[in-house]
């Protein structure tokens, strides 16, 4: 079962944390995964490990916000591998604020990498898809795109709008063989969350308090949400469609 065994997927994002733990979870599953990161040293380091393990990785730089490069990642992995089965959209940013202190620079900018950056990537692997009448999309988005997150004005709504966004793929092509899912992680410990909690005046005391988020008392790890993206982009998921898994620790039962 969830063998991804001959298929193509593309992660973004891959270069560390939950994007990582996807593209090696895939890679184990028989994937050949492309890892695409913004970091070219981050994202090598993914695709090695994946080597090494004895699977197939290739990487490749991208930023999400430059159409003409996600134009040519397309390209590239069509020339290489014929076409791409699957694409899960994970790269993003936060941004901590409230209406009180977010500024509209704030706003424009989380949109654009966590809402633009995801039509920028499906939009140049979506043709390809449309005429083999077949592709999987995950995309990675946060309990944050179903409830509100204190402090997070921005990201909320950036992270409600990928939710809108998967719906709105999913039962436009519902019958074209494309299946599009998101994902709503509650806090999960990534290099990116502990490098925050550094930042703050007692990074233990903010430690605790994210971990209490979750009635499980603990933060998720980036190896849980890759095992919903697989699940996801794999045959046995073939009856979902415009779903939100959220592993969240039990967040959205409170």
């Amino acid at each position: 079962m969830f063998s991804l065994r001959n298929k193509t997927a593309l992660v973004t994002g891959a270069g560390s944390g939950i994007g990582a733990a996807i593209a090696e979870t895939f890679a184990h599953a028989g994937a050949w995964v492309f890892v695409t990161d913004r970091d070219a040293a981050a994202g090598t380091a993914t695709a090695e490990r994946i080597a090494a393990s004895g699977e197939r990785a290739t990487f490749l730089p991208l930023d999400v916000l430059d159409t003409a490069r996600c134009d040519d990642v397309a390209r590239s992995i069509a020339e290489a591998a014929g076409h791409l089965d699957i694409l899960v959209n994970n790269a993003g940013i936060g941004h901590v604020g409230t209406m009180e202190n977010t500024t509209g620079e704030d706003m424009d900018r989380v949109y654009a990498v966590n809402v633009r950056g995801v039509f920028n990537v499906t939009k140049a692997f979506f043709p390809s898809m449309l005429a083999r009448k077949h592709g999987v999309i995950v995309n990675i988005a946060s309990i944050g795109g179903l409830f509100a997150v204190r402090d997070r004005l921005a990201y909320t709504v950036s992270k409600h709008a990928v939710v809108g966004l998967t719906r709105a793929m999913a039962i436009d092509h519902a019958r074209d063989g494309i299946r599009v899912n998101a994902i709503c992680p509650g806090r999960v410990e990534t290099p990116f969350v502990s490098a925050r909690l550094r930042e703050y005046p007692d990074p233990q005391k903010a430690y605790e308090e994210m971990s209490s988020t979750q009635p499980m008392g603990r933060m998720g790890k980036p190896e849980e949400i890759a095992a919903a993206a697989l699940y996801l982009a794999s045959d046995e998921a073939s009856f979902h469609t415009g779903t939100t898994l959220t592993p969240d620790g039990g967040w959205n039962a409170q």
